[in-house]
C-alpha cells in the first residue's frame, strides 16, 4: 500500500478527470499532490479549491522547468489530452508531443510507476484525430520501458464538466427546445467520474504492471434517454425535438465555422452514432468499486450544492 505522504504527480490535472481525482485522493488521505496543467484559469480553480495542492502552470509540449517536478515522485498519473479541436496539429501536439516529453521526464527522474489514462476510443470504429492520436499515445507508453498500467474509460460525466453531459445539462436548462439527432437511439455507456477516479486510486495503490483496463459505465442507455434523465432529475420542462441526422450534422459543421471551440462537433456526432459497444472489466471485482446507479450519479453531478456550480473553461 502506497504511503499517504507519497508524492503523486498528475499531468493535465486541471481537467475533468484531474479535478475529480484530486477530490478523491484527498478524501482517501493522500496529502502530497502535484498538479501540472497549461490552462491558467482551470488551474486557478483547482488552486482555490485545494490550496494544499502544489500547482505548476506549464505547457507539456514545450521543454521546461516543469520536468524537475517528477523528482522523488512515487507515482505519475498521466491525464493530459486534446479531446476536441478543429485542427489535427492540436491533437498531435497535446496527445503525442507532450506525452513524449512527459515520458522522458519520468525516465530522467526515475519515477517508478505510471498510471496512464487513455480512452475507449482506441477500441472504436471511429477514424478521427482524437482516436488516432490516442492510439499513438498508448503506443508511446507501451514502448517507454516505464512500469505502468492503462485505463480506457468510456464517455465520462460528473463535476466540473465543461463539455459532454455537463454542457448538455446547462444548455437544456437555458433553452425551451432541445434538439436530438435522428431518433436519438444511440447506445452509450456513460461512466461516472467519481467511480472512475476510485478505480485510478486502486491502480495507484496496487501498481499492476502492464495491465490494460477497459472501464465502462455499467448502464447501457440510449442518448435520448440520457437527455430525458437529466431533464427529469433537474425538474426541467424543456421540449425535446428530433432533427434529421443529416441536417443536424450540417448545422454542427456550420456552427464550427463561427466557433473557436465548438462544444459538439460533426466528428463527435459520427462517433456517437458509430454503434460501438464496449466491454469492460468488472469494476467491483477488479478495483473494489461498485458503480453508482446512473440516475443517482446524474443527480450528484448536476444537483450537488457545491461542485455542480463549478464549470471548467474549455
Amino acid at each position: 500500500m502506497l504511503d499517504k505522504t507519497a508524492k503523486i504527480v498528475l499531468t493535465g490535472a486541471a481537467g475533468l478527470v484531474g479535478q475529480n481525482l484530486i477530490v478523491e485522493l484527498k478524501a482517501q488521505g493522500y496529502n502530497n499532490l502535484v498538479a501540472i496543467d497549461k490552462h491558467a484559469s482551470n488551474l486557478s480553480i483547482l488552486r482555490e479549491l485545494h490550496p494544499d495542492v502544489t500547482t505548476v502552470l506549464a505547457d507539456l509540449a514545450v521543454p521546461g522547468d516543469w520536468e524537475q517536478v517528477f523528482a522523488d515522485a512515487s507515482c505519475v498519473v498521466q491525464l493530459h489530452a486534446q479531446i476536441t479541436g478543429k485542427f489535427p496539429d492540436e491533437f498531435v501536439r497535446n496527445n503525442i508531443d507532450a506525452t513524449r516529453l512527459v515520458l522522458d521526464a519520468i525516465r530522467a527522474n526515475r519515477a517508478p510507476y505510471l498510471v496512464h489514462v487513455s480512452s475507449s476510443v482506441v477500441n472504436s470504429a471511429a477514424n478521427d484525430d482524437y482516436t488516432n492520436t490516442k492510439k499513438a499515445q498508448e503506443q508511446l507508453v507501451a514502448d517507454s520501458g516505464i512500469r505502468h498500467c492503462m485505463l480506457r474509460p468510456t464517455l465520462m460525466f460528473g463535476w466540473f464538466d465543461p463539455k459532454h453531459l455537463g454542457w448538455l445539462s446547462r444548455f437544456m436548462a437555458k433553452t425551451p427546445v432541445f434538439p436530438i439527432p435522428g431518433d436519438g437511439k444511440f447506445m452509450r455507456q456513460p461512466l461516472y467520474e467519481r467511480d472512475f477516479c476510485r478505480c485510478i486510486v486502486n491502480c495507484i495503490e496496487r501498481e499492476p504492471d502492464g495491465a490494460i483496463y477497459d472501464v465502462c459505465g455499467d448502464t447501457r442507455i440510449d442518448y435520448v434517454d440520457i437527455i430525458r434523465t437529466i431533464k427529469r432529475v433537474k425538474g426541467l420542462h424543456t421540449w425535446i425535438v428530433n432533427i434529421p441526422y443529416g441536417l443536424f450534422s450540417t448545422l454542427l459543421k456550420i456552427y464550427a465555422l463561427f466557433s473557436g471551440k465548438p462544444p459538439f462537433t460533426a466528428d463527435q456526432l459520427e462517433a456517437l452514432s458509430a454503434g460501438d459497444e464496449f466491454h469492460g472489466v468488472d469494476t467491483r471485482a477488479m478495483f473494489g468499486v461498485t458503480q453508482t446507479p446512473f440516475e443517482d450519479a446524474i443527480r450528484e453531478s448536476y444537483c450537488d450544492p457545491h461542485y455542480s456550480a463549478i464549470v471548467l473553461e474549455r
